[in-house]
């Protein structure tokens, strides 16, 4: 072993002692995502923070949170805290932990931690959020089960909060299909809601996982839930939208995945249901609309067939088209600013941006805004 070596188990320990700390902060009254980072960058990991004078701390921390976090210090040992959780199977994960949902770092307002029961893959990433009312109609429980069948056959891990209706249409559809499926909870991991969805979360346990921000023991409070609902969108490439009212858990999600830069998709409804009200005002204010688990995997880039980024970036390109390709990316932009950066007239990029979108290149995102499909 070399000097710059250590033992797993003490670089173990280490990683122990760091999610402790971040569970023991998390509880901190007035400590959040914001001033977390600010603990972080001040003192490299929330181990150092935790147990830094108070002299350095003021430095970082207003007085209200600073005499919270010392309160916090004096009654919360955060091994034991750690090690009580545990015993209840349930794991710790945190940003920066190898199995911390990557595009959920992303978002603003990630939580600081999760509690985890069953396993988060690698794979997970690529992932669709399927959402809708509680009281779905047999439409939209047969539209709900037909793509998150679709989609975890290719592969796709399908997201959804658990709840009655398209919820849990969606996850047994994904389970059904042999896929992976991940339900976030607004309730303490141990404190199952709807409770006669208890049997359901335990088959997600054997192919995916159930995970919250909330402790165990917190009780499904309606102010819980949209809070839950970022955590959704915010995990996955895309959400799908199946029937929602204009007053809607399921249209909070939207928003926040707009919000997240994430796509949202809509199952279209009749005009005369009260359930495809929320949606079909979705589509209107330009959601995407979704037929089938083809169309997902198409545009958000998760197929394998030829309409996939991998296989059309391979397609032969002029020069010029190859410089506007290069300038496109995931975020949509406008056609003057793709113009510009190719060093060709808006009038020529124009043109050949058309060619390109018949090619299957890109995606006209409306309001001459572009991006790769």
């Amino acid at each position: 072993m070399t000097v710059t070596e250590r033992p797993d188990a003490e670089r173990s320990s280490d990683a122990e002692n760091e999610t402790s700390c971040w569970l023991a902060i998390s509880r901190v009254p007035h400590i959040g995502p914001v001033r977390i980072e600010r603990l972080l960058a001040r003192f490299g990991s929330l181990a150092s923070a935790w147990s830094a004078p108070q002299e350095e701390l003021r430095a970082t921390l207003e007085p209200k949170p600073l005499a919270e976090l010392l309160a916090a210090r004096s009654r919360i040992d955060p091994v034991s805290e750690l090690d009580r959780i545990a015993r209840l199977g349930i794991r710790i994960i945190h940003p920066g932990h190898s199995s911390y949902p990557k595009l959920l770092a992303e978002i603003s307002g990630r939580p600081s931690i999760l509690y985890v029961r069953g396993e988060l893959l690698p794979t997970d990433d690529a992932s669709v959020a399927i959402v809708g009312t509680r009281r779905a109609t047999p439409y939209g429980r047969q539209s709900a089960e037909r793509i998150a069948g679709e989609l975890a056959r290719a592969g796709v891990t399908v997201i959804s909060g658990l709840a009655r209706g398209v919820d849990a249409a969606a996850h047994r559809a994904a389970l059904g299909a042999g896929g992976r499926t991940i339900a976030v909870l607004g309730s303490g991991l141990d404190v199952i809601y709807p409770p006669e969805h208890r049997g359901l979360a335990e088959q997600i346990l054997e192919s995916g996982a159930v995970i919250s921000e909330f402790a165990p023991g917190t009780k499904p409070d309606a102010q819980n839930f949209p809070a839950r609902n970022r955590i959704i969108s915010g995990m996955t490439l895309g959400t799908v939208v199946i029937e929602a009212p204009l007053r809607s858990g399921a249209l909070i999600t939207a928003t926040f995945a707009a919000d997240q830069g994430r796509e949202v998709f809509v199952i279209p409804g009749s005009i005369f249901a009260q359930s495809s009200e929320g949606t079909n005002a979705l589509l209107r204010d330009g959601a995407r609309i979704a037929r089938n688990g083809a169309d997902l995997l198409e545009d958000l880039g998760l197929g394998v067939g030829t309409n996939s980024a991998a296989t059309q970036g391979r397609l032969p390109l002029e020069e010029d088209e190859r410089r506007l390709y290069d300038a496109l990316g995931k975020e949509a932009r406008h056609i003057d600013e793709v113009a510009e950066e190719a060093g060709l007239t808006a009038g020529a990029a124009s043109a050949l941006l058309l060619t390109m979108e018949l090619k299957g290149l890109i995606r006209n995102h409306g309001a001459q805004y572009y991006v790769l499909r």
